[in-house]
């Protein structure tokens, strides 16, 4: 079976265009590095919650859009590597590929996948 890592993040709505920017040039890199696919999903109905949604989990203010993304690996150990290797290399780095939205309410992790088509 395949590995997913998963990315949830606020992006400001008027930076769609950057942020599309950025996530097709770090698509390259992750798929240098061993990827398989990468989605990126820019939110269209994402509801408020009461308790827990994807707006509150990442702080999401009135000006900015839920962004959710994937990343399919063959399996944990490539992820694993290609990682690494990302983290070094200088197309990832900030002046290279500023990341458009507040990093610190990023959520992200990585899962086994059970069921996948």
């Amino acid at each position: 079976m395949s590995y997913l890592d998963a990315f949830v993040a606020a992006v400001p709505t008027e930076n769609k265009e950057k942020y599309l920017e950025h996530a097709k040039l770090s698509g390259v890199v992750f798929k240098d590095h061993g990827a398989l696919k990468i989605t990126e999903a820019w939110g269209d109905n994402i509801p408020d919650g009461e308790v827990s949604s994807f707006p509150m989990a990442v702080k999401c203010s009135e000006s900015e859009t839920v962004v959710f993304s994937t990343v399919v690996w063959p399996s944990k150990e490539v992820r694993d590597a290609g990682w690494e290797a990302i983290m070094e290399d200088p197309r990832m780095a900030p002046e290279n590929n500023p990341m458009p939205f507040d990093g610190k309410r990023l959520i992200y992790g990585g899962f086994d996948v059970l069921l996948g088509e």
